[in-house]
């Protein structure tokens, strides 16, 4: 039985509540009461409930009991409640014919009707079963993770905490100290609780290996020499130390006993004759027992030893498996060997950990002999990807994932039992176990390394892959053919492969023996004929059974692939479940003897939960389904993040969640088609709040979750902003999605790129890495539902499928390019309309464009905006990706475009209509006015007040500010101001005291002017070594003080220092890449461009806001256009990405402020008190040429960043208050426009507990 629970308002405070249940019988009663707040005991409801017909008091008036009318296989039942006194109702369901009770895991189902505030309340459906319904509220918040520690923040506390020095180190210590030695490479290896040492020195030329341990017991080392990985060979007899015996490919020798500072431990040294080997495997005897590195070699690697000055050292190395490769191919083109060496030169090994991919390289052979071997060398090697941090698992996660996908050799020569390859696969993650333990920053990276690699177990886990496969043959009678050739296989190397073989069997079987879709299931999972042919003991034959095996081999094979996946699937719920919560013996031959027990801990009714999940894992409907999963990874989460017993179990059941959570969601597609808005956005909540469950810095996420939380509960409520609200909470989490896709890019694709190239992966497999990691994942299937949902919230909102920033009618050829900073500088012959993928909203618009399209949300606002508009270039953002990719397939054809509201219409021309109307533009367009700059003097002083701003000593951002004190409304304030003054920097430069920093410019500049542009950055770093002559400093100070500003130096030398240094930072921006490029093309003699510095105090921000006077998208006069951000202004008008909250306002009608978007900015800058040092240059307020913004203004302090939370915010969420701060920020601009003359103006400032203080303001452009 299924039941489906519907919540929705009716009229005024009216709930209806309507429960369907699918599949009954036809006698179902609903026993049921109510909760009020606050308490726990069940109350038969009071008056304000229409009870449904047929309802009755029981016996005991304790409870209600009403039938279900019955439907065809559904019975419904309606109940509607006008009681504010009652939370919820909570319930059974009763089979009264059966009497039969169906409860929530033992416990009653509760419904609530109004979800508490601010907790977390999944949307107004519930699904369940009769075992299951709705979801705990819980405050999303709880859900938070964040990095506990970066690297630096771990290796600190390591340092902190003092270590007991042990014999070992004493060992290193002696060997450096007494002999000089330099130590080229060693490891230390476990002997249970005690250790080995083994290492590689040099001194005086000779090289020698040291082994020196802490065991007790005599030790007899047994070693050789390997040219090559895997190769063991007999040592020259010259170099064997006294007391050893040669063998036929080993050497034995015995260990001398030794004491350090009263310690004691054993030693033995190897003088190396030859430096062509590269490396020392071994093996210990105590007694009659072998001491091995788990089921492996011990192995001492040479290959970091430095090289001699005599030889020639190559910028690479082949590894063995690369050469191999190589060599095979090359016969056909002896020019291809040539090409991949360049993958191993150390520029494409940036961004890597180098070392660790190169050693990974070496042993790649050796891991090919099976997957014991690959295991455990990737066990051995955790140590090393841990000391390089977040790229050293990087690099162990590709090379998991090349192995995974079959990019790699599994098996090679070498038989290997399974139970062999499941120790290896426990050891290989029990390390890894360790590492999420102690370094919670890398848990995301670690999950996707298990996900790859698969559970394994120590014990039967593996042996029964070997032994099960026998009880199928003799149970089924099937022991020829493709079954006995199979059993080889398992019996021998048994793969992830395995899986799939088990899985066509199934299907097979289940198709009436259909060869075909036993061929079907193999080819969809990367199984070809080739590749059964290609194990060590191939699989030559199809399965030939007969129909009358099928009942007992499919009973047999369900067993038995669960003994597969415990061993090879990482992400396998049925085994993660049985393996977290128990399980014993269950059918003859399977599993015999086999006791797992629960983990200890889980949660109450953790169980139940996760059997609610199992029974409802093939439902179409897939709501309730992940719903449960959700719960459950919400439930398992607290164990995740503590030092849990059989934490990796816990880990591998949370991946498994995680993994049918998206093959569910992805299922669903197709039933989402018709879905309504409501019904796409709360599973768009449900993929969010998965993928924050999967994520290390998840703040972002769960705010874009309770965005859409609240998004959900606006619609509910027929608020005429819910399509708006909700629009700006896609643009969010689609900037979370492309955020998380570049960091992964940063992360993984240079390691898949360099490891790929040593290891001879195909280039294909390399280039799309990244992209699969990303498409296996939930933000894959959240993309398209974003894409499905978007389109709605634009017709609801009558958004359409543009935004016009910059409105002009152009032509021009099509040219598609990925980002506009790459092209800013350049110059375009002809007219172009530019089809960007990225814009940031600092760039320069480049020569000859006439349109910039872009799916990228720059502010209205923003610099590149501004630029747009002043060059009367059309620029627009595009929500439809149909659209845009309509106008990239247009590429180098010549399009017209017309814009209007929210469209721009397009048409393809020929050339010759084009060249008219460049012509026509030629003749009757403005010519371009000619700019030039006059240097300032400096006329003495180092430090101005306000009052003594002016056009030679300031430019127009202080005279402005000056200007507006005393003049603006009571309710609006002006910052206090000092300034330093023009050529105050040339003057300061020229002293003695900077003599070395100004001929350094001058050298700089002198390069700059011969086009060298890298001498920007050089000046910019040299500027920041002016030492300020005593006399501006206590000029300044004065100044400072005498306006009532604080003194920096008041608190320590050191903030007066962190002042200057800010101070230096501004002057030094007058030789920043975008702002000199800038003057250049529009012919400025940049040497006259004088730079004087604004000092204001900070305002702690509540809100920044810019203001256009004049709507600058439509030229409206009468209109104000304006944008908001929460926090400091630095986030509106520098390059952080998404939109700010955007409102117009009549000037007619000041106190209706109409939004045209909500914010969609993820972060906020906030600082508590600073000083700002603002550029404030001639060339900024040119006319006919927006110079502002090129500049720096540098605050003392560092903003501190915060991820904004929007739903708690009254400019988002309080009507009356977003109304009245909006209203009071547009009457702000209309005021000082009017102190302008009506001139419009373009206007910075910010709000504090809801006063408007005005920073800045200059004719808008």
């Amino acid at each position: 039985m299924y039941v489906q629970v519907d919540v929705k308002p009716s009229s005024g405070s009216m709930v209806e509540i309507e429960l369907v249940a699918t599949n009954t019988g036809s006698n179902l009663a609903l026993h049921w009461g109510a909760l009020q707040p606050g308490r726990s005991e069940w109350v038969v409801p009071p008056a304000g409930i229409r009870l449904p017909e047929g309802t009755i008091r029981t016996p005991d008036d304790a409870a209600l009991r009403t039938p279900f009318k019955n439907s065809g296989s559904n019975s419904t039942l309606k109940i509607e409640i006008d009681n504010q006194g009652l939370e919820s109702i909570e319930f059974v369901i009763v089979d009264e014919a059966q009497n039969k009770w169906f409860k929530n895991n033992g416990q009653n189902f509760q419904v609530h009707m109004r979800p508490p505030a601010g907790h977390h309340h999944q949307g107004q459906q519930h699904s369940a079963t009769a075992g299951s319904i709705g979801r705990k509220n819980r405050d999303v918040m709880q859900l938070l993770s964040k990095n506990a520690s970066t690297n630096d923040q771990v290796n600190k506390a390591a340092e902190a905490t003092p270590s007991k020095c042990t014999v070992l180190d004493l060992f290193i210590k002696s060997l450096q100290e007494k002999h000089g030695s330099q130590v080229l490479c060693k490891k230390v290896f476990k002997l249970g609780e005690k250790e080995i040492l083994a290492l590689m020195s040099q001194v005086q030329g000779s090289t020698k290996v040291h082994l020196a341990t802490d065991h007790v017991e005599p030790l007899i080392l047994h070693w050789a020499l390997a040219q090559k990985p895997g190769e063991w060979k007999a040592p020259p007899p010259g170099i064997v130390p006294a007391g050893s015996t040669l063998l036929e490919i080993a050497c034995e020798s015995p260990f001398s006993d030794a004491e350090l500072n009263g310690l004691h431990y054993q030693v033995l040294e190897i003088e190396l004759d030859d430096d062509s080997y590269k490396g020392m495997p071994f093996v210990l005897r105590s007694n009659q027992t072998w001491i091995k590195n788990s089921t492996s070699d011990f192995y001492l690697d040479f290959s970091r030893r430095t090289a001699k000055s005599s030889e020639v050292t190559l910028p690479f190395s082949f590894s063995p498996i690369l050469a191999k490769n190589l060599l095979q191919k090359s016969s056909q083109n002896p020019m291809l060997i040539f090409f991949p060496c360049i993958k191993g030169t150390s520029d494409d090994s940036k961004g890597t950990a180098k070392a660790l991919l190169e050693r990974i390289a070496d042993l790649e052979e050796d891991a090919q002999r099976s997957l014991m071997h690959r295991f455990n060398i990737a066990a051995d090697l955790v140590d090393q990807a841990k000391d390089a941090g977040q790229l050293g698992l990087a690099g162990l996660l590709v090379w998991m994932k090349f192995m995974a996908t079959r990019q790699l050799i599994w098996n090679k020569n070498y038989n290997v039992k399974p139970r062999e390859i499941s120790q290896a696969q426990d050891r290989f993650t029990d390390n890894l176990q360790s590492l999420y333990k102690m370094y919670p920053q890398h848990r995301e990276m670690l999950r996707m390394i298990m996900y790859t690699v698969g559970r394994g177990g120590q014990g039967d886990v593996g042996q029964r892959i070997r032994d099960e496969i026998l009880v199928i043959q003799r149970n089924n009678n099937c022991m020829g053919g493709m079954m006995e050739e199979w059993h080889q296989k398992l019996h021998n190397n048994t793969s992830p492969d395995d899986v799939v073989i088990c899985q066509a069997l199934m299907d097979y079987m289940n198709s009436d023996l259909d060869i075909k879709v036993y061929w079907d299931t193999l080819n969809k999972n990367g199984i070809t004929k080739e590749r059964l042919l290609s194990y060590d003991h191939p699989i030559h034959s199809e399965p030939n059974l007969k129909s009358e095996q099928k009942e007992g081999l499919l009973h047999d094979l369900t067993n038995y692939m669960r003994s597969l996946k415990a061993v090879h699937s990482g992400a396998d719920l049925e085994s993660a479940i049985g393996t977290c919560t128990g399980y014993t013996s269950e059918s003859q031959g399977f599993m015999v003897g086999v006791e797992v027990n629960p983990v200890k801990g889980l949660p109450s009714g953790f169980p139940e939960l996760l059997k609610f999940v199992l029974d409802h894992i093939e439902d179409k409907s897939v709501e309730s389904l992940v719903e449960g999963l959700l719960e459950a990874r919400a439930a398992l989460r607290p164990l995740l993040l503590s030092s849990t017993e059989r934490l990796k179990d816990l880990i591998f059941l949370d991946i498994a969640l995680d993994s049918t959570v998206r093959t569910a969601i992805e299922r669903s597609f197709e039933n989402l088609n018709n879905a309504s808005s409501e019904k796409i956005m709360y599973f768009i909540s449900l993929v969010v709040e998965n993928l924050a469950l999967s994520t290390d810095d998840n703040e972002n996420l769960l705010c874009c979750l309770k965005g859409w939380n609240h998004a959900l509960e606006m619609s509910k409520h027929s608020d005429d902003q819910w399509a708006l609200y909700a629009k700006a909470f896609l643009d969010r989490t689609r900037l979370a999605l492309a955020t998380k896709g570049e960091e992964y890019h940063d992360i993984l694709q240079p390691s898949a790129e360099y490891l790929g190239s040593l290891l001879g992966i195909e280039q294909w497999t390399v280039n799309i890495f990244t992209e699969e990691i990303i498409r296996s994942g939930s933000a894959a299937s959240l993309s398209l539902l974003l894409n499905r949902l978007d389109p709605v919230l634009r017709n609801v909102a009558n958004l359409g499928s543009w935004q016009i920033i910059s409105p002009v009618d152009v032509a021009g050829y099509v040219v598609v390019v990925d980002q506009l900073l790459t092209v800013q500088h350049k110059s375009y012959d002809k007219p172009t309309i530019l089809v960007v993928e990225g814009v940031k909203g600092e760039e320069e618009i480049p020569d000859g464009v006439v349109a910039v399209l872009t799916p990228d949300m720059p502010d209205v606002l923003s610099h590149v905006s501004v630029r747009a508009r002043n060059s009367k270039v059309l620029f627009a953002t595009c929500f439809d990706p149909k659209i845009l990719s309509e106008l990239e397939q247009n590429e180098g054809k010549v399009l017209s475009l017309k814009p209007a509201s929210v469209d721009i219409s397009y048409r393809e021309i020929p050339e010759s209509e084009l060249l008219v109307s460049s012509s026509i533009d030629t003749v009757d367009g403005q010519k371009a006015p000619s700019l030039s700059l006059a240097k300032k003097q400096f006329l003495g002083k180092y430090a101005i007040s306000a009052e003594e701003f002016s056009d030679e000593m300031v430019g127009a951002k202080s005279r402005n500010i000056a200007y507006l004190n005393g003049k603006v409304p009571s309710w609006v304030s002006v910052p206090t101001s000092v300034a330093l003054p023009f050529g105050t920097f040339e003057t300061v430069l020229s002293d003695k005291i900077n003599k070395e920093v100004s001929q350094k410019v001058k050298i700089l500049t002198e390069k700059l002017d011969q086009g060298e542009l890298g001498a920007l950055s050089e000046i910019r770093n040299v500027l920041l070594n002016l030492t300020a002559p005593t006399y501006l400093v206590s000029e300044l100070k004065e100044k400072m003080q005498s306006s009532g500003m604080p003194w920096p130096g008041d608190e320590g030398e050191q903030r007066w220092e962190q002042a200057w240094t800010a101070i230096k930072k501004v002057l030094a921006s007058k030789w920043n890449e975008r702002a000199y490029l800038s003057t250049r093309k529009v012919k400025l003699d940049h040497s006259n461009l004088s730079m004087a510095v604004l000092v204001q105090q900070i305002v702690s921000a509540d809100y920044a806001f810019v203001i256009h006077t004049t709507n600058p998208s439509s030229g409206e006069r009468s209109e104000i256009y304006a944008e908001v951000v929460k926090g400091l202004g630095e986030t509106l008008v520098g390059a952080y990405p998404g939109r700010a909250m955007s409102f117009v306002c009549s000037k007619n009608n000041l106190e209706s402020p109409k939004v045209l978007g909500y914010p969609s900015k993820p972060i906020g800058l906030f600082i508590q008190k600073s000083i700002i040092f603002r550029s404030d240059s001639n060339g900024e307020d040119l006319e006919g040429y927006a110079g502002a913004g090129l500049y720096d203004s540098v605050p003392m302090d560092k903003e501190e960043q915060v991820v904004l939370d929007y739903t708690t915010d009254p400019l988002v969420t309080d009507c009356s208050f977003r109304t009245s701060t909006l209203s009071s920020i547009a009457r702000a601009g209309y005021d000082i426009e009017q102190l302008y003359g009506g001139s419009p103006q373009d206007i910075e400032g910010v709000v504090k507990d809801g006063k408007i203080y005005i920073v800045q303001t200059r004719p808008q452009m």
